[in-house]
Protein backbone atom coordinates (compact mmCIF):
# COMPACT_ATOMS: atom_id res chain seq x y z
CA UNK A 1 0.00 0.00 0.00
CA UNK A 2 1.29 3.51 -0.79
CA UNK A 3 2.51 5.33 2.27
CA UNK A 4 0.24 8.33 2.82
CA UNK A 5 0.81 11.57 4.64
CA UNK A 6 -1.49 12.95 7.32
CA UNK A 7 -3.70 14.41 4.55
CA UNK A 8 -4.19 10.98 2.98
CA UNK A 9 -2.12 11.88 -0.08
CA UNK A 10 0.96 9.92 -1.20
CA UNK A 11 4.01 10.94 0.82
CA UNK A 12 7.32 12.20 -0.51
CA UNK A 13 8.83 8.82 0.35
CA UNK A 14 6.20 7.08 -1.79
CA UNK A 15 7.01 9.37 -4.72
CA UNK A 16 10.73 8.66 -4.20
CA UNK A 17 10.20 4.90 -4.27
CA UNK A 18 8.09 5.20 -7.40
CA UNK A 19 10.65 7.36 -9.19
CA UNK A 20 13.51 5.02 -8.29
CA UNK A 21 11.59 1.87 -9.29
CA UNK A 22 10.98 3.30 -12.76
CA UNK A 23 14.16 5.33 -13.32
CA UNK A 24 16.82 2.74 -12.43
CA UNK A 25 15.69 0.05 -14.91
CA UNK A 26 15.10 2.78 -17.50
CA UNK A 27 18.71 3.92 -17.10
CA UNK A 28 19.97 0.40 -17.67
CA UNK A 29 17.93 0.06 -20.86
CA UNK A 30 19.11 3.46 -22.13
CA UNK A 31 22.78 2.60 -21.59
CA UNK A 32 22.38 -0.64 -23.56
CA UNK A 33 21.78 1.28 -26.81
CA UNK A 34 25.26 2.87 -27.12
CA UNK A 35 26.80 -0.40 -25.97
CA UNK A 36 25.54 -2.02 -29.19
CA UNK A 37 27.68 0.37 -31.23
CA UNK A 38 30.64 -0.02 -28.87
CA UNK A 39 30.61 -3.81 -29.26
CA UNK A 40 30.31 -3.57 -33.03
CA UNK A 41 33.19 -1.07 -33.11
CA UNK A 42 35.42 -3.24 -30.92
CA UNK A 43 34.86 -6.33 -33.08
CA UNK A 44 35.04 -4.62 -36.48
CA UNK A 45 38.03 -2.51 -35.40
CA UNK A 46 40.24 -5.61 -35.53
CA UNK A 47 39.40 -6.08 -39.21
CA UNK A 48 41.13 -2.86 -40.17
CA UNK A 49 40.85 0.93 -40.18
CA UNK A 50 38.77 1.19 -43.40
CA UNK A 51 36.22 -1.28 -41.99
CA UNK A 52 36.01 0.64 -38.72
CA UNK A 53 35.62 3.94 -40.57
CA UNK A 54 32.86 2.42 -42.71
CA UNK A 55 31.07 1.17 -39.60
CA UNK A 56 31.33 4.60 -37.97
CA UNK A 57 29.75 6.34 -40.97
CA UNK A 58 26.95 3.80 -41.40
CA UNK A 59 26.18 3.66 -37.67
CA UNK A 60 25.97 7.45 -37.47
CA UNK A 61 23.47 7.52 -40.35
CA UNK A 62 21.36 4.72 -38.87
CA UNK A 63 21.29 6.13 -35.34
CA UNK A 64 20.34 9.56 -36.64
CA UNK A 65 17.49 8.12 -38.72
CA UNK A 66 16.14 6.02 -35.85
CA UNK A 67 16.61 8.56 -33.05
CA UNK A 68 14.59 11.15 -34.96
CA UNK A 69 11.59 8.88 -34.34
CA UNK A 70 12.10 8.59 -30.60
CA UNK A 71 8.66 10.20 -30.30
CA UNK A 72 7.30 6.68 -30.90
CA UNK A 73 8.38 5.89 -27.35
CA UNK A 74 7.62 9.26 -25.74
CA UNK A 75 4.14 9.87 -27.19
CA UNK A 76 3.10 6.26 -26.60
CA UNK A 77 4.25 6.36 -22.98
CA UNK A 78 2.10 9.42 -22.24
CA UNK A 79 -1.00 8.15 -24.04
CA UNK A 80 -0.86 4.68 -22.49
CA UNK A 81 -0.13 6.01 -18.99
CA UNK A 82 -3.23 8.24 -19.10
CA UNK A 83 -5.46 5.28 -19.85
CA UNK A 84 -3.76 3.24 -17.14
CA UNK A 85 -4.53 6.04 -14.67
CA UNK A 86 -8.15 6.02 -15.81
CA UNK A 87 -8.28 2.27 -15.11
CA UNK A 88 -8.89 1.31 -18.77
CA UNK A 89 -6.15 -1.21 -19.49
CA UNK A 90 -7.89 -2.45 -22.63
CA UNK A 91 -7.78 1.00 -24.22
CA UNK A 92 -4.24 1.52 -22.92
CA UNK A 93 -2.96 -1.54 -24.74
CA UNK A 94 -5.03 -0.72 -27.83
CA UNK A 95 -3.34 2.69 -27.89
CA UNK A 96 0.04 0.98 -27.68
CA UNK A 97 -0.84 -1.39 -30.53
CA UNK A 98 -1.68 1.62 -32.73
CA UNK A 99 1.75 3.06 -31.91
CA UNK A 100 3.43 -0.21 -32.93
CA UNK A 101 1.58 -0.27 -36.26
CA UNK A 102 2.73 3.32 -36.87
CA UNK A 103 6.31 2.22 -36.11
CA UNK A 104 6.04 -0.60 -38.66
CA UNK A 105 4.74 1.77 -41.33
CA UNK A 106 7.48 4.33 -40.71
CA UNK A 107 10.09 1.58 -40.61
CA UNK A 108 8.96 0.24 -43.98
CA UNK A 109 9.19 3.71 -45.54
CA UNK A 110 12.67 4.33 -44.11
CA UNK A 111 13.85 0.91 -45.29
CA UNK A 112 12.54 1.56 -48.81
CA UNK A 113 14.43 4.87 -48.88
CA UNK A 114 17.65 3.64 -47.26
CA UNK A 115 18.38 0.64 -49.49
CA UNK A 116 18.71 2.47 -52.83
CA UNK A 117 20.09 5.67 -51.25
CA UNK A 118 22.89 3.97 -49.29
CA UNK A 119 25.76 4.77 -51.73
CA UNK A 120 24.69 8.41 -52.11
CA UNK A 121 24.32 8.86 -48.35
CA UNK A 122 27.78 7.45 -47.72
CA UNK A 123 29.33 9.78 -50.32
CA UNK A 124 27.39 12.73 -48.89
CA UNK A 125 28.83 11.89 -45.48
CA UNK A 126 32.34 12.28 -46.91
CA UNK A 127 33.50 8.65 -46.78
CA UNK A 128 36.91 7.93 -48.28
CA UNK A 129 37.30 5.61 -51.29
CA UNK A 130 38.61 2.84 -49.04
CA UNK A 131 35.91 3.17 -46.34
CA UNK A 132 32.91 3.77 -48.63
CA UNK A 133 32.38 0.14 -49.78
CA UNK A 134 32.33 -1.10 -46.19
CA UNK A 135 29.97 1.68 -45.16
CA UNK A 136 27.55 0.84 -47.98
CA UNK A 137 27.64 -2.87 -47.13
CA UNK A 138 26.98 -2.26 -43.44
CA UNK A 139 24.29 0.36 -44.11
CA UNK A 140 22.31 -1.77 -46.59
CA UNK A 141 22.26 -4.81 -44.33
CA UNK A 142 21.65 -2.88 -41.11
CA UNK A 143 18.80 -0.95 -42.75
CA UNK A 144 16.83 -4.20 -42.50
CA UNK A 145 16.89 -3.62 -38.75
CA UNK A 146 15.18 -0.22 -38.95
CA UNK A 147 11.58 -1.56 -38.73
CA UNK A 148 12.32 -3.73 -35.67
CA UNK A 149 14.25 -0.86 -34.08
CA UNK A 150 11.21 1.42 -34.42
CA UNK A 151 8.96 -1.34 -33.10
CA UNK A 152 11.24 -1.57 -30.07
CA UNK A 153 10.83 2.18 -29.51
CA UNK A 154 7.03 2.02 -29.69
CA UNK A 155 6.75 -1.14 -27.59
CA UNK A 156 9.10 0.35 -25.00
CA UNK A 157 6.68 3.27 -24.78
CA UNK A 158 3.79 0.85 -24.22
CA UNK A 159 5.52 -0.86 -21.31
CA UNK A 160 6.69 2.41 -19.78
CA UNK A 161 3.11 3.67 -19.95
CA UNK A 162 2.04 0.49 -18.17
CA UNK A 163 4.57 1.49 -15.45
CA UNK A 164 6.93 -1.34 -16.44
CA UNK A 165 10.55 -0.35 -17.05
CA UNK A 166 12.00 -3.69 -15.93
CA UNK A 167 10.96 -5.67 -19.00
CA UNK A 168 12.72 -3.20 -21.36
CA UNK A 169 15.84 -3.60 -19.21
CA UNK A 170 15.73 -7.40 -19.48
CA UNK A 171 15.13 -7.25 -23.24
CA UNK A 172 17.99 -4.76 -23.65
CA UNK A 173 20.38 -7.02 -21.70
CA UNK A 174 19.33 -10.02 -23.80
CA UNK A 175 19.70 -8.04 -27.01
CA UNK A 176 23.13 -6.74 -26.03
CA UNK A 177 24.35 -10.26 -25.17
CA UNK A 178 22.96 -11.75 -28.40
CA UNK A 179 24.49 -8.93 -30.44
CA UNK A 180 27.95 -9.51 -28.94
CA UNK A 181 27.84 -13.29 -29.48
CA UNK A 182 26.43 -13.07 -33.00
CA UNK A 183 28.89 -10.38 -34.07
CA UNK A 184 31.90 -12.34 -32.88
CA UNK A 185 30.63 -15.56 -34.46
CA UNK A 186 29.63 -14.11 -37.81
CA UNK A 187 32.56 -11.72 -38.24
CA UNK A 188 35.33 -14.17 -37.32
CA UNK A 189 33.78 -17.64 -37.01
CA UNK A 190 31.85 -17.45 -40.30
CA UNK A 191 34.39 -15.10 -41.90
CA UNK A 192 31.73 -12.61 -43.08
CA UNK A 193 33.71 -9.53 -42.06
CA UNK A 194 31.79 -6.28 -41.64
CA UNK A 195 28.70 -7.88 -43.22
CA UNK A 196 28.69 -10.37 -40.34
CA UNK A 197 28.61 -7.52 -37.84
CA UNK A 198 25.63 -5.99 -39.63
CA UNK A 199 23.74 -9.29 -39.80
CA UNK A 200 24.44 -10.00 -36.14
CA UNK A 201 23.00 -6.64 -35.14
CA UNK A 202 19.92 -7.08 -37.34
CA UNK A 203 19.21 -10.52 -35.88
CA UNK A 204 19.55 -9.19 -32.34
CA UNK A 205 17.23 -6.27 -33.14
CA UNK A 206 14.62 -8.59 -34.64
CA UNK A 207 14.80 -10.80 -31.56
CA UNK A 208 14.27 -7.79 -29.28
CA UNK A 209 11.26 -6.67 -31.33
CA UNK A 210 9.84 -10.21 -31.19
CA UNK A 211 10.24 -10.29 -27.40
CA UNK A 212 8.42 -6.98 -27.04
CA UNK A 213 5.64 -8.05 -29.39
CA UNK A 214 5.15 -11.26 -27.43
CA UNK A 215 4.64 -9.24 -24.23
CA UNK A 216 2.22 -6.80 -25.89
CA UNK A 217 0.25 -9.56 -27.62
CA UNK A 218 -0.08 -11.45 -24.35
CA UNK A 219 -1.37 -8.31 -22.64
CA UNK A 220 -3.80 -7.59 -25.48
CA UNK A 221 -5.29 -11.08 -25.30
CA UNK A 222 -5.56 -10.88 -21.51
CA UNK A 223 -7.54 -7.62 -21.65
CA UNK A 224 -9.44 -8.23 -24.88
CA UNK A 225 -7.71 -5.53 -26.93
CA UNK A 226 -7.71 -5.84 -30.71
CA UNK A 227 -4.40 -6.35 -32.50
CA UNK A 228 -5.65 -5.28 -35.93
CA UNK A 229 -4.41 -2.03 -37.47
CA UNK A 230 -6.86 0.82 -36.99
CA UNK A 231 -6.44 3.76 -39.36
CA UNK A 232 -8.01 6.25 -36.96
CA UNK A 233 -5.84 5.14 -34.05
CA UNK A 234 -2.66 5.13 -36.15
CA UNK A 235 -3.46 8.61 -37.45
CA UNK A 236 -4.04 9.83 -33.88
CA UNK A 237 -0.66 8.44 -32.83
CA UNK A 238 1.01 10.23 -35.74
CA UNK A 239 -0.71 13.51 -34.86
CA UNK A 240 0.35 13.20 -31.21
CA UNK A 241 3.93 12.41 -32.23
CA UNK A 242 4.34 15.17 -34.83
CA UNK A 243 5.10 17.95 -32.30
CA UNK A 244 7.64 15.73 -30.55
CA UNK A 245 9.24 15.04 -33.94
CA UNK A 246 9.65 18.80 -34.42
CA UNK A 247 11.14 19.03 -30.92
CA UNK A 248 13.63 16.24 -31.66
CA UNK A 249 14.65 17.68 -35.03
CA UNK A 250 15.24 21.08 -33.41
CA UNK A 251 17.43 19.49 -30.74
CA UNK A 252 19.37 17.57 -33.40
CA UNK A 253 19.89 20.82 -35.28
CA UNK A 254 21.38 22.40 -32.15
CA UNK A 255 23.86 19.53 -31.75
CA UNK A 256 24.78 19.63 -35.45
CA UNK A 257 25.37 23.38 -35.33
CA UNK A 258 27.59 22.97 -32.26
CA UNK A 259 29.69 20.33 -34.06
CA UNK A 260 29.90 22.47 -37.21
CA UNK A 261 31.14 25.44 -35.17
CA UNK A 262 33.72 23.26 -33.39
CA UNK A 263 34.94 22.04 -36.79
CA UNK A 264 35.56 25.65 -37.86
CA UNK A 265 37.67 26.23 -34.73
CA UNK A 266 40.31 23.64 -35.70
CA UNK A 267 41.22 19.95 -35.50
CA UNK A 268 42.12 20.01 -31.81
CA UNK A 269 38.88 21.83 -31.00
CA UNK A 270 36.65 19.42 -32.86
CA UNK A 271 38.47 16.46 -31.29
CA UNK A 272 37.96 17.90 -27.82
CA UNK A 273 34.35 18.78 -28.68
CA UNK A 274 33.66 15.16 -29.61
CA UNK A 275 34.97 14.01 -26.23
CA UNK A 276 32.88 16.58 -24.35
CA UNK A 277 29.79 15.73 -26.40
CA UNK A 278 30.27 12.02 -25.69
CA UNK A 279 30.43 12.67 -21.96
CA UNK A 280 27.47 15.07 -22.19
CA UNK A 281 25.45 12.28 -23.88
CA UNK A 282 26.41 9.77 -21.20
CA UNK A 283 25.27 12.15 -18.46
CA UNK A 284 22.06 12.72 -20.41
CA UNK A 285 21.22 9.02 -20.14
CA UNK A 286 21.25 9.26 -16.34
CA UNK A 287 19.05 12.37 -16.32
CA UNK A 288 16.76 11.02 -19.04
CA UNK A 289 15.97 8.03 -16.85
CA UNK A 290 14.29 10.38 -14.36
CA UNK A 291 12.46 12.06 -17.25
CA UNK A 292 11.14 8.68 -18.40
CA UNK A 293 9.83 8.03 -14.89
CA UNK A 294 8.18 11.45 -15.10
CA UNK A 295 6.43 10.59 -18.37
CA UNK A 296 4.91 7.44 -16.90
CA UNK A 297 3.98 8.85 -13.48
CA UNK A 298 2.53 12.17 -14.65
CA UNK A 299 0.49 10.51 -17.39
CA UNK A 300 -0.98 8.06 -14.89
CA UNK A 301 -1.90 10.76 -12.36
CA UNK A 302 -3.59 12.93 -14.99
CA UNK A 303 -5.41 9.91 -16.42
CA UNK A 304 -6.76 9.29 -12.91
CA UNK A 305 -7.76 13.00 -12.79
CA UNK A 306 -5.49 13.48 -9.77
CA UNK A 307 -4.14 16.94 -10.52
CA UNK A 308 -2.83 17.41 -6.98
CA UNK A 309 -0.91 14.13 -7.25
CA UNK A 310 0.60 15.21 -10.58
CA UNK A 311 1.75 18.51 -9.04
CA UNK A 312 3.27 16.76 -6.02
CA UNK A 313 5.06 14.20 -8.21
CA UNK A 314 6.38 17.01 -10.42
CA UNK A 315 7.80 18.90 -7.44
CA UNK A 316 9.47 15.76 -6.15
CA UNK A 317 11.01 14.93 -9.51
CA UNK A 318 12.37 18.46 -9.84
CA UNK A 319 14.24 17.92 -6.56
CA UNK A 320 15.57 14.64 -7.94
CA UNK A 321 16.69 16.47 -11.07
CA UNK A 322 18.50 19.17 -9.09
CA UNK A 323 20.35 16.80 -6.79
CA UNK A 324 21.18 14.35 -9.58
CA UNK A 325 22.63 17.25 -11.56
CA UNK A 326 24.65 18.45 -8.56
CA UNK A 327 26.10 14.97 -7.96
CA UNK A 328 26.93 14.43 -11.64
CA UNK A 329 28.44 17.92 -11.89
CA UNK A 330 30.69 17.32 -8.90
CA UNK A 331 31.80 13.98 -10.32
CA UNK A 332 32.73 15.57 -13.64
CA UNK A 333 34.55 18.47 -11.99
CA UNK A 334 36.59 16.18 -9.73
CA UNK A 335 37.27 13.51 -12.35
CA UNK A 336 38.38 15.86 -15.15
CA UNK A 337 42.13 15.14 -14.80
CA UNK A 338 41.42 11.40 -14.72
CA UNK A 339 39.13 11.47 -17.74
CA UNK A 340 41.56 13.11 -20.15
CA UNK A 341 44.01 10.18 -20.65
CA UNK A 342 41.09 7.87 -21.42
CA UNK A 343 40.33 9.74 -24.64
CA UNK A 344 43.59 11.26 -25.93
CA UNK A 345 47.25 11.84 -25.17
CA UNK A 346 47.41 15.11 -27.18
CA UNK A 347 48.38 17.98 -24.81
CA UNK A 348 46.60 20.52 -27.02
CA UNK A 349 43.34 18.62 -26.72
CA UNK A 350 43.89 18.27 -22.95
CA UNK A 351 44.21 22.04 -22.62
CA UNK A 352 40.89 22.51 -24.42
CA UNK A 353 39.09 19.77 -22.50
CA UNK A 354 39.77 20.96 -18.95
CA UNK A 355 37.80 24.25 -19.09
CA UNK A 356 35.10 22.82 -21.38
CA UNK A 357 34.44 19.94 -18.98
CA UNK A 358 34.19 22.44 -16.14
CA UNK A 359 31.38 24.17 -18.05
CA UNK A 360 29.62 20.82 -18.41
CA UNK A 361 29.95 20.27 -14.66
CA UNK A 362 28.50 23.70 -13.84
CA UNK A 363 25.52 23.22 -16.16
CA UNK A 364 24.51 19.77 -14.85
CA UNK A 365 22.06 20.99 -12.13
CA UNK A 366 20.27 23.07 -14.78
CA UNK A 367 20.26 20.06 -17.10
CA UNK A 368 18.77 17.92 -14.35
CA UNK A 369 15.75 20.20 -14.00
CA UNK A 370 15.39 20.59 -17.78
CA UNK A 371 15.28 16.84 -18.35
CA UNK A 372 12.72 16.37 -15.58
CA UNK A 373 10.41 19.14 -16.80
CA UNK A 374 10.74 17.85 -20.36
CA UNK A 375 9.58 14.43 -19.15
CA UNK A 376 6.77 15.92 -17.06
CA UNK A 377 5.34 17.87 -20.00
CA UNK A 378 5.71 14.86 -22.30
CA UNK A 379 3.83 12.75 -19.77
CA UNK A 380 1.10 15.39 -19.77
CA UNK A 381 0.88 15.19 -23.56
CA UNK A 382 1.98 18.81 -23.93
CA UNK A 383 3.79 18.12 -27.21
CA UNK A 384 2.79 21.29 -29.11
CA UNK A 385 4.28 23.52 -26.42
CA UNK A 386 7.47 21.43 -26.34
CA UNK A 387 7.81 21.85 -30.11
CA UNK A 388 7.45 25.63 -29.97
CA UNK A 389 9.77 25.87 -26.96
CA UNK A 390 12.53 23.94 -28.71
CA UNK A 391 12.14 25.97 -31.89
CA UNK A 392 12.51 29.13 -29.79
CA UNK A 393 15.62 27.66 -28.16
CA UNK A 394 17.09 26.87 -31.57
CA UNK A 395 16.37 30.43 -32.72
CA UNK A 396 18.30 31.82 -29.74
CA UNK A 397 21.14 29.31 -29.89
CA UNK A 398 21.97 29.30 -33.61
CA UNK A 399 23.08 32.91 -34.17
CA UNK A 400 25.05 33.08 -30.93
CA UNK A 401 26.83 29.77 -31.56
CA UNK A 402 27.64 30.67 -35.17
CA UNK A 403 29.13 33.97 -33.97
CA UNK A 404 31.64 32.25 -31.64
CA UNK A 405 34.46 31.91 -34.24
CA UNK A 406 33.91 35.43 -35.60
CA UNK A 407 34.16 36.88 -32.09
CA UNK A 408 37.40 34.99 -31.41
CA UNK A 409 35.83 32.52 -29.00
CA UNK A 410 37.07 28.97 -28.62
CA UNK A 411 35.67 25.64 -27.49
CA UNK A 412 34.97 26.84 -23.95
CA UNK A 413 32.94 29.75 -25.32
CA UNK A 414 30.98 27.34 -27.50
CA UNK A 415 30.12 25.19 -24.49
CA UNK A 416 29.06 28.25 -22.51
CA UNK A 417 26.62 28.85 -25.38
CA UNK A 418 25.47 25.24 -24.93
CA UNK A 419 24.92 26.14 -21.28
CA UNK A 420 22.91 29.17 -22.38
CA UNK A 421 20.81 26.85 -24.52
CA UNK A 422 19.99 24.77 -21.44
CA UNK A 423 19.15 27.98 -19.60
CA UNK A 424 16.67 28.98 -22.31
CA UNK A 425 15.10 25.53 -22.09
CA UNK A 426 14.86 25.88 -18.31
CA UNK A 427 13.09 29.22 -18.73
CA UNK A 428 10.57 28.00 -21.29
CA UNK A 429 9.82 24.73 -19.51
CA UNK A 430 9.76 26.35 -16.07
CA UNK A 431 7.28 29.03 -17.13
CA UNK A 432 5.00 26.40 -18.66
CA UNK A 433 5.13 24.22 -15.56
CA UNK A 434 4.36 27.13 -13.24
CA UNK A 435 1.41 28.19 -15.39
CA UNK A 436 -0.41 24.91 -14.74
CA UNK A 437 -1.76 24.86 -18.31
CA UNK A 438 -0.26 21.41 -18.81
CA UNK A 439 -2.45 19.92 -16.07
CA UNK A 440 -5.21 18.56 -18.31
CA UNK A 441 -6.91 15.59 -16.58
CA UNK A 442 -8.65 12.68 -18.26
CA UNK A 443 -7.92 9.42 -20.08
CA UNK A 444 -7.40 11.40 -23.29
CA UNK A 445 -5.91 14.89 -23.43
CA UNK A 446 -8.57 17.17 -24.88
Amino acid sequence: MPQASATGKPSARHHDREIISLALPAFGALVAEPLFVMVDSAIVGHLGTPQLAGLGIAAALLLTAVNVFVFLAYATTAAVARRVGAGDLRSAIRQGVDGIWLALLLGAVLLALALPAAPALVVLFGASDTAAPYAVTYLRISALGIPPMLVVLAATGVLRGLQDTRTPLYVAIGGFTANAVLNAGLVYGAGLGIAGSAWGTVIAQCAMAAAYLAVVVRGARRHGASLRPDATGIRACAQAGAPLLIRTLSLRAILMIATAVATRLGDADVAAHQVVLTLWSLLAFALDAIAIAGQAIIGRYLGAEDVAGAKAACRRMVLWGIWSGVVLGLLVALARPLLLPLFTSDPAVHDLLLPALLVVAVVQPVSGVVFVLDGVLMGAGDGPYLAWAMLATLAVFAPIALAVPALGGGLTALWWVMGLMMGVRLLTLGLRTRSGNWLVPGAVRA
